[in-house]
Order: structure tokens, then C-alpha cells, then sequence
């Protein structure tokens, strides 16, 4: 068997007196921090308490891994609806028209042969707050919350016994009630009014100026009520299903929201790092972060950590039987790429990153081995060497 050079064994014998303390290091010592401590929870597990699953980046497990969130558009779930009906509200400012088959009658006297048509147009009046207007003969109405044919129809079996033959038009002058906000990333954000035949979601966006950012990073709130849906601003425009009718009071908002991974370990760069785009491959994580470092990653061991489902888990197969994963939901997973692997870049252009992804690539092995000896030698001041291959000892 061979041994070591003797520089190496008096490193080894010098470290093992010394320990730690002649190793580079800055701050405070571990020992030191939890000696001095007043009270502390100290944890010697390996892990941190996660329970967590390992699993390939394979042709066979790629198909069953959950996409990212925001790519399971939420919809918006009206899209068999047609426009709503507009309705009067408080603050809409109407005309009222009653029209009579003849002179003589209640709006039209004897003298008004000279006339043009047999109508009368009544003053404009505002609804008040409590959503009523007042016609003459006709009393008080209630106009909130009906439709103008259905305040027609009201006031004409009002004059019905009063009039001749009367026929009722009510007109909309000033809309204040049928209205809907667009907010957010637009160009002009304001209230905007609606109209009968019924105003669409991208039409609204696009009186507002339209975007402000990528569409790719876009997504739209819509709050009606009690309740919001969060969509793609894409899914909108490829899906036309999703360009739902707005109703009265609808607040629409435009939100820039672009993804994020992190990579960590040995990468060219370090940190969060935007998609920039509605979809980012590992591929171009990988380009993104500069690539994994010549003479420091491991290429096997390129780690993508997220939260996966059970159910997708399991069809990956992953076997729960002896774990207590059954009360989880969602399984904190390591999935691990191999680089080495001479088919992985068209396995990782299909792999789709998560928003919140985190990128890990550790060390070589030989990086690790090398450090030992670089420390050894800045504790013996001899410079060390390594005559055979590592892997025989």
C-alpha cells in the first residue's frame, strides 16, 4: 500500500493536535458562540427537521412534475356568460321621453298640432342616492338596479289610464354607475364606463393605454365583489374564453409580477435571478447563472429544490410507504439534474423552472480533497503533492 509524503503526515498530525483553531476562519467560533450562550437549541441532526424526497431528472419522471403555479391559470370562470344587462344606479343622469298617440292628451295639449312629433322630452334628472327619479303624473320610481326598458315599462302602466296610447323612452346622458376601475400597470388608469352589447376585459385594458411592461410578466386582477381571480395576461389572449364581460363595479387590476429563481454553490453567478420571460427551461437557468464553474462543480450534482405534490410524486415513484408524508400536501423535493449525462441538454430545455426555484450545484469531490490539502499546507508551510490518484486510497 502506499503511503503518504511526509509532508502530508505531519499536516494530518499537526491538524489533529490543533483542530480547528489554525484553519482560516473570521468571527466567532461555533463553540465559542453556544458556550457563551445564555439558553440555546442546539441541533446535531444532519438535517435541519424537513423531511424531504430525492428525485432524478429523467425522460420517465419529467412528464409528472407539477408546472409552476401561475401557469395553472386560475380562470376566471364566466366565460359562457354573455354581456350583463346595464342597470341604473345612484348618480346616473337619465331623460325621459313620453310620447302620445295623439293631441289632446296628458303631455300634448290641444294648441300643439304645430309641434314636431308627438313627444315631450322631461327634464334631466340624476338618480338620487336612494336610486328613485320622479316623473310627473307617474310619482316617485325606483330606477336602481333596472334595466332602462324595465323604468320604461314602469312608467308606461303608470300613464297608462292618463296618457293616449303613451310610449315611454328613457335615455342614459351621464353614466356614473355602470363603470369599472382599470388600475395598475397601465398607461392611464381611470374609471371607465360601460355600454350595452357589453365591454370585454382586453377591451377595457386597452382604453387604459394598455401595458406599461412585458406582457410575459403580466397578470390581471379581477375583483368582483367579495371575490378576486388572479390570470395571465397571457392565458387571456390565447384563450379567448378567458376575455370575459365586465360588470358594473368591476375592478380591474394590471400587476407586474416576474418570476424568480435562486442559485447558489458552484455557479458562475450567485443570487435571485428574473425569468424575463413567461417560461424559463434549466437550460437557460443554467446560461442564466453562467454556467457551472470549470474546475469547481460537481456536473452530476445540479440540485433544483421546491415543494412537489404527493400525487406527482408518486407517479414519478416515489415510495411513501415508510414515511409519514401522508399529512403533507405538498413535499419539499430535491430534484437532481446529472450533467455528465450526454443526453441532458435536450432533457433540460424540456424541464420547466418553478417561480421560487432554488439552483444548487455543489462542489466536486476533488475541490473538497483539494481544500483539505491546501489548508494542511498553510499550516506546515510546505507545499504538498499528491503522487497517485486519489480514488486508491
Amino acid at each position: 500500500m502506499r503511503t503518504f509524503p511526509r509532508a502530508v503526515l505531519s499536516a494530518t498530525l499537526v491538524i489533529s493536535l490543533s483542530g480547528c483553531a489554525m484553519l482560516p476562519g473570521s468571527g466567532p467560533r461555533e463553540q465559542n458562540i453556544h458556550r457563551n450562550a445564555a439558553a440555546s437549541s442546539k441541533n446535531e441532526a444532519s438535517t435541519l427537521g424537513y423531511d424531504y424526497v430525492v428525485v432524478d431528472v429523467t425522460r420517465a419522471t419529467l412528464p409528472f412534475m407539477t408546472p409552476d403555479k401561475t401557469g395553472n391559470f386560475r380562470s376566471f370562470g364566466a366565460s359562457g356568460q354573455g354581456a350583463p344587462s346595464l342597470r341604473l344606479g345612484p348618480g346616473d343622469v337619465i331623460r325621459v321621453s313620453v310620447f302620445e298617440s295623439q293631441t289632446g292628451g296628458l303631455f300634448l295639449p290641444e294648441d300643439a298640432g304645430a309641434r314636431p312629433g308627438n313627444f315631450v322630452q322631461l327634464p334631466q334628472q340624476r338618480i338620487d342616492q336612494d336610486g328613485r327619479i320622479s316623473v310627473p303624473f307617474a310619482g316617485v320610481i325606483q330606477a336602481a338596479g333596472q334595466t332602462p326598458a324595465a323604468v320604461e315599462r314602469t312608467i308606461r302602466e303608470r300613464l297608462q289610464d292618463r296618457a293616449i296610447e303613451p310610449e315611454i323612452s328613457v335615455e342614459i346622458i351621464e353614466q356614473n354607475f355602470s363603470r369599472v376601475s382599470v388600475v395598475g400597470a397601465v398607461d392611464s388608469p381611470g374609471v371607465y364606463p360601460l355600454r350595452e352589447g357589453g365591454v370585454r376585459i382586453l377591451e377595457a385594458i386597452a382604453a387604459a393605454g394598455s401595458l406599461t411592461g412585458p406582457a410575459s410578466g403580466t397578470f390581471v386582477e379581477l375583483q368582483r365583489g367579495n371575490q378576486t381571480v388572479k390570470v395571465a395576461y397571457r392565458a387571456i389572449t390565447q384563450n379567448p374564453r378567458e376575455n370575459i364581460f365586465l360588470a358594473p363595479g368591476d375592478v380591474v387590476e394590471v400587476i407586474e409580477e416576474d418570476k424568480q429563481f435562486f442559485a447558489f454553490g458552484a455557479t458562475g453567478l450567485v443570487g435571485n435571478f428574473n425569468f424575463g420571460a413567461e417560461e424559463v427551461t434549466l437550460n437557460e437557468a443554467v446560461a442564466r447563472v453562467a454556467s457551472l464553474q470549470d474546475n469547481q462543480a460537481d456536473p452530476r450534482q445540479v440540485l433544483i429544490y421546491r415543494q412537489e405534490t404527493r400525487h406527482a410524486l408518486e407517479h414519478m415513484g416515489v415510495d411513501f410507504s415508510e414515511t409519514e408524508f401522508h399529512q403533507y400536501k405538498e413535499i419539499p423535493t430535491i430534484l437532481r439534474a446529472n450533467y455528465r449525462s450526454p443526453d441532458i441538454f435536450f432533457l433540460a430545455n424540456e424541464f420547466k423552472m418553478r417561480d421560487g426555484d432554488v439552483i444548487f450545484v455543489t462542489n466536486a469531490a476533488a475541490i473538497e480533497f483539494q481544500r483539505f490539502f491546501n489548508n494542511a499546507t498553510s499550516v506546515t508551510g510546505n507545499p504538498l503533492q499528491v503522487r497517485d490518484n486519489i480514488d486508491s486510497y
